[in-house]
């Protein structure tokens, strides 16, 4: 009985003596995380982006064909800087124009770098222009060189649709109002119009 119970104290205090290392002992500390190069960032609270419904999306824009049968009335929209070009068959063609260089207002006199207003007839078509071709008007009319005659002035003359110069690249497009009192659009429309305009041909003008 002796020896149980001492192999039983034994046991007893060995219990005790690991209960007070594990209390005692010093415990792992976890590591700490390391900041990002980036460092911190406010959580991202966009919201995610919703498609419209296909009822109400925007379909995209059609290129407009281009002029394929003979143009029968040309209208520039001088504020809007617009020309529309009707032809025989299919839809009204819109073009990006740019005017003279100082575009409000009536033509009065040469130099004044305006376009003119009114409704005018082609009266040449011209392959060998300082531009890149050129439609002309009959501009002066009578109106203009009477009250010319009058005010004792040049009234000008030389107004056309035309291209670009031929001095600068194919492909390139003057910005802004540039011409002396003429329409101006690229080459390539131009080259599209040319191609089916005939003398005679109204081309009216408006503010």
């Amino acid at each position: 009985m002796r020896r149980l119970g001492a192999i039983f104290s034994a046991l007893c205090l060995a219990a005790l003596l690991w209960g007070l290392w594990l209390l005692w002992a010093p415990q792992p500390v976890p590591p700490r995380p390391q900041p990002t190069a980036e460092g911190w960032h406010w959580p991202d609270l966009r919201l995610p982006r919703l498609a419209w419904p296909p009822i109400l999306q925007r379909p995209p824009a059609r290129p407009e064909a281009p002029i394929a049968s003979p143009v029968e009335r040309i209208l520039v929209e001088k504020s809007a800087r617009r020309m529309t070009v009707w032809q025989r068959e299919g839809a009204p063609r819109r073009f990006r124009i740019a005017l003279g260089f100082s575009p409000d207002g009536d033509k009065g006199r040469q130099g004044d770098g305006r376009t003119p207003e009114g409704i005018f007839r082609i009266d040449r078509l011209n392959r060998q222009s300082a531009y890149h071709l050129s439609l002309g008007l009959d501009y002066p009319q009578k109106r203009h060189r009477d009250a010319a005659r009058r005010g004792g002035y040049d009234p000008g003359g030389d107004i056309m649709i035309h291209g670009q110069p031929n001095q600068v690249p194919d492909g390139y497009r003057v910005k802004g109002d540039w011409t002396a009192g003429c329409i101006a659009l690229t080459n390539a429309e131009i080259e599209e119009i040319f191609a089916h305009a005939a003398l005679g041909t109204e081309v009216e003008i408006r503010p």
